[in-house]
């Protein structure tokens, strides 16, 4: 199973990404990779918000859509996400985010297998570097929208 971590210092406000993060509609707009984005349900249980959103991602002919379940945990500043139906066998990532001055680190963890075995080892041989981009994608995001004069 393919599985990283990356970790950012980006000059935004912690409660500012955790909003860019969440707000899974408009990845298509610049995350590299996803094609589509839907989300069919939000709710708030206690300190966590709840999200069931679609995600379409890909790469050249192959593209997928797989269901997923985020929390965001208001009290431990992390999101978590785990697949619920679609091409992969097991999600699983998570963020964290921390305040430091007046930048936020962010760290990004994902670990999954997709049921196409091909497609998997094909995964495993680019996935650092395609982890790189979209860690790229979110804070050049952050950046631009967030650090406006």
């Amino acid at each position: 199973m393919p599985k990283a971590s990356v970790t950012r210092l980006i000059n935004c406000k912690k409660n500012d990404l955790i909003k860019l993060v969440l707000d899974i509609e408009k990845y298509p707009e610049f995350l590299p990779f996803c094609y589509n984005a839907k989300i069919y349900e939000k709710k708030i249980e206690g300190n966590l918000d709840k999200i069931i959103a679609d995600l379409t991602i890909g790469k050249g002919l192959f593209k997928d859509t797989y269901k997923s379940a985020v929390e965001y945990d208001k009290k431990n500043n992390s999101i978590y996400v785990t697949n619920i139906d679609g091409p992969l066998n097991h999600l699983e990532n998570r963020w964290f985010f921390k305040n430091l001055k007046k930048k936020t680190e962010i760290t990004f963890q994902i670990d999954f297998e997709i049921k196409n075995k091909f497609l998997n080892l094909l995964m495993e041989a680019s996935f650092k570097f395609g982890l790189e981009k979209i860690a790229d994608a979110f804070q050049a995001r952050a950046e631009k929208l967030l650090n406006k004069p």
